[in-house]
């Protein structure tokens, strides 16, 4: 019969704590999020990028950014969000070029609904990551190598941008902005989304397409917000670059004042009840990590 010390009972002891600790984990991970493992599990290996352009009546805009972006070497998947036909023969003109993609939406999706289709559209065409990016002009394009530079290294990571603004923003706009940052923040249990706002951002496809396929996400203008806190909440990892901003080239914005707030607010407390909700597998994600 052998004999157990009790320094061996107390070291026996600790490894089934640490053991138990690592299955709780690890179950919790598999029934809260089984699509995180899933949408890690088949990132590509390859980063072959696109730009994705949500458009709607910016086609005075609209040839500088296509442009740019080929001249940077991404080809671009436009999509066009029932815009008014001056608009669409312009992306007509522009589908002629090489390396140029159009997709047509029959009825008015809004932003986020535009960026869903175009991301969907991009995987299909076989790229791995897409560039999200404005029609108005309002996003530097020379900060395009940064951006793609990042998402070559580190191919899993979402990179986003948080603006540095010139003086031609809206002054009301940006000092709202604010309050979102504390409602992300609050949302998320966490100060590391600099900015939900800036649209312009590498998604890699198949971590966010596994997302968008599988929850309802805001299909206008409260789309960029709630996309980052639902990846936030599954662990995806993020990586922050600064971007010049300024508003815009054909000055047209499409932000409805009253309408789009009103939206916004309507997520974050949607937000909210589901934070509370994963608050728990949250906080002890951090405290194994």
């Amino acid at each position: 019969m052998s004999k157990h010390t009790p320094e061996s009972v107390g070291e026996a002891a600790s490894a089934r704590q640490e053991q138990a600790k690592k299955r709780s984990l690890q179950a919790l991970n598999e029934h809260s999020e089984p699509v995180l493992n899933a949408a890690m599990a088949t990132q590509v290996a390859f980063h072959k990028p696109c730009a994705v352009i949500p458009v709607y009546n910016h086609e005075h805009a609209l040839p500088t950014v296509v442009e740019a972006l080929h001249a940077a070497g991404l080809p671009c998947v436009l999509v066009d969000d029932a815009s008014s036909p001056a608009c669409a023969a312009v992306m007509d003109q522009l589908v002629t070029q090489p390396d140029t993609h159009l997709v047509r939406l029959a009825v008015n999706q809004g932003k986020g609904g535009a960026v869903m289709a175009g991301l969907r559209e991009a995987a299909r065409l076989g790229f791995s990551h897409a560039l999200q990016v404005d029609a108005d002009g309002q996003h530097d394009l020379s900060d395009l190598p940064h951006f793609i530079n990042a998402s070559q290294a580190e191919p899993q990571a979402l990179i986003c941008g948080y603006p540095q603004y010139d003086e031609s923003v809206p002054k009301g706009r940006l000092y709202a902005r604010y309050l979102t940052h504390v409602w992300v923040w609050i949302n998320t249990l966490s100060l590391s989304i600099r900015d939900s706002m800036c649209g312009f951002r590498v998604y890699p496809l198949p971590a966010t397409l596994t997302l968008i396929d599988t929850v309802n996400i805001g299909k206008r203008m409260d789309f960029d917000t709630e996309i980052l806190v639902r990846l936030a909440w599954r662990n995806q990892p993020m990586h922050w670059l600064p971007t010049k901003v300024h508003y815009p080239l054909d000055g047209l914005s499409h932000f409805r004042l009253w309408h789009d707030n009103a939206l916004i607010s309507k997520m974050h407390a949607k937000l909210f009840f589901g934070m509370l909700l994963r608050a728990p597998q949250i906080l002890w994600r951090r405290w194994c990590a």
